[in-house]
């Protein structure tokens, strides 16, 4: 049987790396630090009578929402299954396999490489501090020109970021044959830095957003695609006739309404202010050798040594350990709630006393 799978197999797919979410992994714990989600949970009440029927394929009142939040007109907005579909469908509809490529800067998020090899799409891998100077169109010129270049804004998981005039900058470095994809996934944290703006500047920035983060709505998997009309037509060709279920929906309709927008920034701005203090102690902690005090609901570290992880472990606090700058002693720790950062610095205290 695995011969014959085997044999199947396109040799992209039998060479694929599956990305490692926060969740794959069989961990047991009490205090889940590693995957960015928001501390609060979101108590939303909706009535559905119509299951019997299709949904919209692009729900009117979800797309009317998303376009008022962010400003723009409704034909600027697309709805997805999380951002992650926004990426799988921009590679796939514009990118052909073996022969176009994608620019990424890493570190970044894993996503973009599975994604791009699982559909045979070459990576033209930069690096960080090459997205923050130079030319970009002339590097990727270097290694292959790319259809499509990733920008995580924050990036996921240094937070990092650029700034709006330095995405405009690469956008017109890069000209019209190339699309600028800026993943504004913790945009919520650091609203004023988002590239919004640039899409009535620019005729080839993408923009994705999704509701997992601050919005508190990882479960949900909704995100969006928000781009100037001509670019998001295609995406609609390829897109599934019905990616949005009823459930869906309705529940970030009542997620998107003025009131849950407000609450929303408030959990954001309590969030800010815990990862402040987070960062203070965590610069004060001996076992803590740097502290990347980026933007986003989260703070990475290095430590001294991975063996401080164990501690955490039998104290059933789970934080995601990272391979940075070719380092196994990185570590990112999720911005939870009062309760659940005091379990960090009753780790902290535990190991400065080691």
């Amino acid at each position: 049987m695995i011969n014959f799978i085997e044999q199947l197999l396109p040799k992209n797919i039998a060479n694929l790396t599956a990305y490692s979410s926060a969740k794959s992994e069989k961990i047991t714990g009490s205090t889940w630090l590693n995957a960015n989600e928001s501390p609060f949970s979101q108590q939303i009440s909706i009535t559905l009578d119509d299951l019997n029927r299709y949904p919209e394929p692009q729900p009117e009142a979800v797309i009317n929402a998303y376009a008022q939040y962010s400003n723009l007109n409704n034909n600027q907005v697309l709805m997805t299954r999380g951002a992650d579909e926004g990426i799988e469908l921009l590679i796939r509809t514009f990118c052909i396999p073996q022969q176009d490529s994608i620019a990424l800067f890493l570190p970044t998020y894993g996503m973009y490489k599975v994604t791009a090899e699982s559909h045979n799409v070459a990576l033209n891998a930069l690096t960080q501090a090459e997205l923050q100077t130079g030319s970009i169109a002339s590097l990727i010129k270097e290694i292959g020109t790319s259809k499509l270049v990733f920008i995580c804004n924050p990036n996921n998981p240094t937070g990092a970021m650029v700034s709006v005039d330095r995405i405009r900058e690469i956008s017109v470095q890069v000209g019209s044959k190339t699309l600028i994809v800026v993943d504004e996934a913790y945009i919520e944290f650091c609203p004023e830095q988002s590239a919004l703006s640039l899409l009535e500047q620019c005729n080839n920035i993408v923009i994705l957003r999704t509701l997992s983060k601050a919005f508190g709505l990882a479960g949900l998997r909704t995100g969006f695609m928000l781009s100037r009309p001509e670019i998001l037509a295609p995406v609609r060709k390829v897109i599934a006739p019905y990616p949005v279920s009823t459930v869906v929906a309705r529940i970030a309709e009542n997620a998107l309404t003025p009131s849950s927008i407000t609450t929303m920034q408030q959990q954001v701005t309590d969030l800010n202010l815990f990862k402040q203090q987070l960062i203070k102690e965590c610069k004060q902690s001996s076992a803590i050798k740097s502290v990347l005090t980026g933007e986003g609901n989260f703070v990475t570290v290095q430590l001294n040594s991975v063996s401080v992880l164990d501690i955490a472990k039998e104290m059933g606090l789970i934080m995601r350990p990272f391979t940075l700058f070719g380092s196994n002693a990185w570590l990112r720790i999720s911005i939870g709630n009062q309760q659940e950062l005091q379990q960090v610095s009753i780790w902290l205290d535990a190991i400065n006393q080691q």
